[in-house]
């Protein structure tokens, strides 16, 4: 009775971790793919505001993105 308990309780630990390290690879694979914004994306936002974005513009933009994520 017991190890049964003390089975399970190990098993539900090396299951939680395994779980945030599998969830950690897949969530780091889909950002490196899919990244949230990019220059192009600032330009097209800055220009349906109305204002022509310069290059420094845009690259203070993307540190400043860069910098929150």
């Amino acid at each position: 009775m017991f190890f049964d308990i003390l089975y399970f309780l190990i098993g539900l630990i090396l299951g939680g971790v395994a779980g945030f390290f599998i969830a950690k690879h897949f969530m780091q694979k889909y950002i490196k793919e899919n990244p949230p914004i990019n220059e192009q994306m600032i330009k097209t936002m800055m220009q349906q505001m109305g204002r022509t974005p310069s290059q420094k513009q845009v690259n203070q933009m993307m540190k400043a993105m860069n910098k929150h994520m």
